[in-house]
């Protein structure tokens, strides 16, 4: 199915739900909504922000496309050929080798003062606005009110960063009017959620302020002084693409089981377009597509790009796309497009089966986190299957 159906779908339902309400839900969901922000306004007096501040608030209506958008992320719901395929695309690196050419004296500088190299920082900057050119078109306040009040597992996040952004407005670095960004509430051509902002957004260009919104220093530099904060180092590399030996125990095929590189290697590890050396920085097996697709090994450099965004293949493609602006390859590995992973329906129905196979993976809700990894394992391990902790139709099929 297209996206372009699969939007046009959406907006069908979306539309049935909002006509079809009655009245007097829309009228207690308001009511709710508005006490809710009144709390809201309760907490800003308490951080001490002011009334002109926090009059923001008021008139701000539900958004129930944010609901819709925070369900169906491409970097869950996606194959990891598929997202990869979007996200690196020959477009995207044409551009940011143009981009890399113009900015050259950017980036010299925020190397020197951050320690994080332009070919990261391009990549971030590609993959979450196009390099600027599309920031985002939803109202960060109403966005964020919205997650708040109805975001289920986001509620507390809404809040948090609802508050947040009333902060920066009060600073006087951006008027509300002109807070536009993610579903999420990410602002800026690096897309920083309000409390990123707050706490790592630099004034790069000397000028007073840090706007990352119209300036790509700043916005590069916040980028760059986020990174070196979480720990990025530039004498290592993000990861490589390896290759296993026969007989590889897949149990160790996770980004919670770290070893020195150089027992990796001592396993049998080896890289496949770079050599793997053999010292003590510490890496993870990452199997993005299972067993039988690409395998990784990710330093602690990948870490740091997941304290960016915390999705696996999000970082995984970073990591690609920032070689691929050094001049590197992409993925050497062929990717086993015909085992496709679960779509949110199936891997719901997957969890299900799990739990009541006495291996918990918590709620059912479609997503693929720790738990559902650490339930899948177990079960294949039980049942003498590779434990790669990849869900496909296959194990779902296995499972009824």
């Amino acid at each position: 199915m297209s996206m372009r159906l699969v939007n046009f779908m959406l907006s069908l339902m979306l539309g049935f739900i909002l006509t079809n309400m009655s009245p007097a839900t829309n009228v207690a969901s308001a009511t709710s909504f508005d006490k809710w922000l009144s709390d809201v306004e309760v907490s800003a007096r308490a951080e001490g922000l002011s009334e002109e501040t926090i009059k923001n608030l008021t008139g701000l209506k539900m958004d129930p496309e944010i609901l819709a958008l925070a369900a169906r992320q491409p970097e869950y719901v996606k194959p990891a050929w598929e997202y990869l395929d979007t996200m690196v695309s020959d477009t995207r690196l044409n551009k940011g080798l143009a981009m890399l050419a113009s900015n050259q004296a950017i980036f010299d500088k925020l190397e020197k003062t951050y320690g994080v190299h332009r070919y990261l920082l391009t990549a971030i900057w590609g993959m979450e606005t196009n390099y600027g050119s599309y920031q985002g078109k939803k109202h960060v306040l109403r966005a964020l009110a919205t997650l708040g009040y109805d975001g289920g597992r986001r509620k507390a996040f809404g809040r948090q960063q609802l508050i947040a952004a009333l902060k920066i407005i009060e600073a006087g670095d951006i008027p509300s009017d002109k807070m536009f960004g993610s579903w999420a509430g990410a602002m800026g051509q690096t897309q920083f959620i309000p409390t990123t902002y707050l706490d790592y957004a630099v004034d790069a260009t000397g000028d007073g302020k840090r706007d990352i919104w119209n300036s790509r220093e700043d916005a590069l530099g916040s980028a760059a002084n986020y990174l070196k904060v979480s720990g990025w180092r530039d004498y290592i590399r993000w990861g490589f693409e390896v290759t296993l030996p026969e007989g590889f125990d897949f149990a160790q095929a996770d980004l919670a089981h770290q070893k020195e590189l150089r027992q990796w290697y001592r396993l049998g590890v080896r890289g496949l377009k770079t050599h793997l050396p053999q010292n003590k920085e510490n890496a993870a097996l990452y199997l993005p597509a299972g067993y039988s697709g690409p395998a990784f090994l990710v330093t602690d450099n990948f870490r740091a790009i997941l304290r960016y965004n915390t999705a696996p293949f999000y970082a995984l493609a970073i990591g690609i796309l920032s070689d691929r602006l050094a001049g590197g390859e992409g993925v050497k590995t062929a990717w086993p497009k015909s085992e496709r992973p679960l779509h949110p329906s199936e891997l719901r129905e997957l969890q299900s089966l799990l739990n009541t196979a006495g291996y918990p993976t918590g709620k059912p809700d479609g997503m693929m986190g720790k738990k559902t990894r650490d339930a899948i394992r177990a079960y294949q391990k039980k049942n003498n299957l590779k434990p790669d902790g990849y869900a496909t139709p296959a194990l779902l099929n296995m499972m009824k």
